[in-house]
């Protein structure tokens, strides 16, 4: 069954998925589980995805979206978040979802946690489950490591393999953000044997005075030269350094005017664009509304 979005009052529109930075990303040692340990301050950016929300009576979950012909449904986080809350709640009802794409695949910004994250908090009002958000945190982790940080929706410094999370409040810039054209495997570079993975740990009060690196970017950029291309352009404007595991690179810049003027020489090879850092998430505005 398809519905006609336009002919459908009852759909709940515009709720954002919004893309994150990685400030900085240590990896500080390595589980016997093989999952890594790290320290990360993530950052929202007004970059989203949008999706929006038909509750059904039925209990099948589908999903609207040209993302459907890239990506496999036993794949799609999207999917696997509706369900994974049916399930935890044996909740007989179902959603059919419509999903605007803005932000790149496998670019260190986080579109699919983050749109993971959407679906568990609109669609955990929509159903009226009201669990609480620490619930919600705890289904997303199985989904993905990011997916907590975009349900807490503050910026944060986290730990762990990224969900011990703590609201920190770095200054809200605005960033050049360059999209290389290439998909990074974050599987590939957690198990890359150069990858570091014993940096020393920062202290928490100590975070805003150290120089803040990424431990995947050198391997990154080794491996994938639209990478290294992207940093050595973006480095001749402003402090710039990879997101997660990238591809996505950006820079730093305290004025948008100075960001845009960087944009507009950017060289017809490479895709950007500028955004703001945001210090809590829209979608938290969006949930208030709702």
């Amino acid at each position: 069954m398809t519905t006609n979005l336009s002919n459908t009052v009852n759909i709940s529109k515009n709720w954002p998925a919004p893309a994150k930075l990685n400030l900085f990303l240590h990896i500080t040692g390595q589980r016997a589980d093989g999952y890594h340990e790290l320290q990360t301050l993530f950052q929202f950016i007004d970059q989203c995805d949008y999706l929006d929300f038909l509750p059904t009576e039925d209990k099948s979950i589908r999903l609207h979206s040209e993302l459907s012909k890239v990506v496999a449904e036993k794949d799609n986080l999207i999917l696997k978040a509706a369900k994974s809350l049916q399930e935890y709640c044996n909740y007989q009802g179902g959603a059919e979802i419509w999903l605007r794409k803005n932000l790149p695949m496998g670019g260190g910004l986080g579109g699919g946690s983050s749109d993971a994250a959407t679906t568990l908090i609109a669609l955990n009002k929509l159903w009226q489950l009201n669990l609480p958000q620490q619930t919600l945190a705890e289904i997303g982790l199985k989904l993905g490591a990011d997916v907590p940080v975009f349900i807490n929706g503050f910026a944060a410094f986290a730990e762990g393999v990224g969900e011990r999370l703590v609201n920190v409040q770095p200054a809200e810039l605005y960033y050049l953000v360059i999209v290389p054209n290439v998909h990074v495997s974050t599987q590939a570079i957690f198990q890359d044997p150069l990858l570091p993975r014993n940096t020393p740990k920062l202290l928490i009060d100590t975070l805003m005075d150290n120089k803040w690196t990424n431990d995947c970017q050198s391997l990154v950029a080794e491996k994938h030269p639209q990478v290294a291309n992207a940093l050595s352009w973006l480095v001749e404007y402003a402090p710039s350094r990879m997101t997660g595991t990238g591809a996505c690179v950006f820079g730093e810049f305290e004025q948008q005017q100075t960001a845009l003027d960087a944009l507009a020489k950017l060289p017809k090879s490479m895709q950007g664009f500028v955004a703001k850092g945001l210090n809590q998430s829209p979608l938290l505005t969006r949930l208030s509304q709702s």
